[in-house]
């Protein structure tokens, strides 16, 4: 199995490392010959204005927009996620615009009112989630196909997942609890299972 980790800018280390914790040994994609034979691919948290600038510059935006649109498994996490929505409020930049969601750019404030919260998270069972916010967009509004795994207390929506696209508010790269990142290598692998399977 093949993931990628889009490597332009923000918390592609993390990710890497985070992968391998879960046995899968990531491939750091900056150019679009970096995209062959990905079974998968997460967009990091970073700046999100500053990627998808650079995913224009490197050409990696229609290649990217082809792959996710056409099934390829993707997980953006925090400014992944504003990459990866149809709709990104507060964005001035051209992004894959993919995922029927629609997301809110630095929606708690700066760098200074980041926080941490344990989220329930039905997926993985009675024991929460710890999650980190830093910077983080909020998910104000999915569409019908979009099922929200996990809320604030306030009800805020923070990860969502639409058949093969996953986003996140948070950071999961910055914690020690393997999770999210052993729930999306399942969500690849399910799919290449299904994509292997010979066509009737």
């Amino acid at each position: 199995m093949k993931v990628g980790v889009l490597a332009l800018q923000g918390d592609f280390a993390e990710h890497a490392t985070a992968l391998r914790r879960v046995g899968v040994e990531p491939v750091e994609v900056r150019l679009p010959r970096d995209l062959d034979g990905l079974d998968g691919l997460i967009i990091p948290g970073g700046e999100s204005t500053t990627i998808t600038r650079l995913m224009q510059i490197y050409d990696l935006l229609e290649p990217l927009r082809t792959r996710v649109r056409g099934g390829m498994p993707t997980w953006g996490t925090c400014a992944g996620a504003i990459v990866l929505a149809r709709e990104a409020i507060g964005l001035g930049q051209p992004n894959i615009g993919a995922m029927d969601i629609v997301v809110r750019r630095n929606a708690f404030g700066r760098q200074v009112d980041s926080f941490e919260a344990d989220l329930p998270v039905a997926a993985f069972g009675d024991v929460p989630y710890h999650a980190i916010f830093i910077r983080a967009p909020t998910i104000d509004g999915v569409g019908p196909g979009v099922e929200v795994l996990a809320r604030l207390a306030d009800g805020t929506a923070v990860a969502a997942r639409e058949g093969t696209m996953l986003a996140s508010s948070f950071h999961p790269e910055l914690t020690d609890d393997p999770r999210m990142h052993e729930y999306f290598v399942e969500m690849v692998k399910e799919h290449s299972a299904v994509s292997r399977q010979p066509s009737a």
